[in-house]
């Protein structure tokens, strides 16, 4: 039974247990399943981070999928990950969790500990540019710390205050209507928002890239969605990076 809220046109699909919801995602689309959809697994066994890195499935946890098409492009495309951390910030802090932050690129913080993360993937299906949007919240259990690579903020989880069902509705009534105010107002829309609850802007932070790692004042988030670093070399705009408290 879908919640009074839900998003008219958005399936909703639940799952017992899948390797990943992103993934699993992918193979329904393949299969006809019409985009855009929700899919939610009680359990996942082989979930996905950033760079490949395994997401701990912790009994209880969220694990889900949003299946989208993007026209406007991979710029939009990747911009969908302030939608999503803006909607988790609005359905925690209706939750009373406590207080919450938004690490660039995709993770939200409660306490400074790092509650939920968002990983993206897209691929063009049929001349279509579908993105799926996975989104990972430790709502009932945390990974254990040797679990973590070196530098990450120790996790934490809400101690299972809400059912899987309800957090998944809760979170698609506020992903579109954050995705309703992208479309009213663009991206700036969403950016004023985002930085407004931006985990450590102002501060000193360190940017990990593939080849080097950058330390820097975190300046703002630019009109795309690039971190803007302001180093001891001048101003500098990263698409794409890890960063580090």
């Amino acid at each position: 039974m879908t919640g009074l809220n839900w998003p008219i046109g958005v399936g909703r699909i639940i799952l017992d247990q899948v390797d990943s919801t992103n993934a699993e995602a992918a193979r329904a689309l393949s299969l006809g399943t019409p985009a855009p959809f929700w899919m939610l697994a009680h359990h996942q066994t082989a979930g996905r981070g950033r760079g490949g890195r395994a997401w701990e499935a912790g009994a209880g946890n969220f694990f889900a999928t949003y299946m989208m098409a993007v026209p406007e492009g991979p710029v939009a495309a990747a911009q969908r990950s302030f939608i999503a951390a803006l909607a988790l910030h609005e359905v925690l802090d209706g939750l009373d969790a406590g207080p919450l932050a938004l690490k660039w690129p995709n993770d939200v913080l409660l306490a400074g500990q790092k509650l939920a993360g968002i990983l993206l993937e897209s691929e063009t299906v049929h001349g279509r540019l579908m993105l799926r949007v996975g989104i990972g919240v430790n709502l009932a259990d945390a990974p254990p710390i040797e679990a973590l690579e070196e530098g990450a903020l120790p996790p934490v989880h809400l101690g299972g205050v809400i059912t899987l069902e309800d957090f998944l509705d809760r979170l698609a009534a506020a992903f579109a209507g954050w995705e309703a105010v992208y479309r009213e107002k663009g991206f700036p829309g969403i950016r004023v928002a985002w930085l407004k609850s931006a985990a450590r802007l102002g501060e000193v932070i360190r940017a990990r890239l593939p080849d080097r790692e950058l330390s820097g004042t975190f300046e703002t988030v630019d009109e795309g969605g690039a971190l803007v670093l302001n180093t001891a070399k001048g101003r500098i705009s990263l698409p794409a990076a890890d960063v580090f408290f």
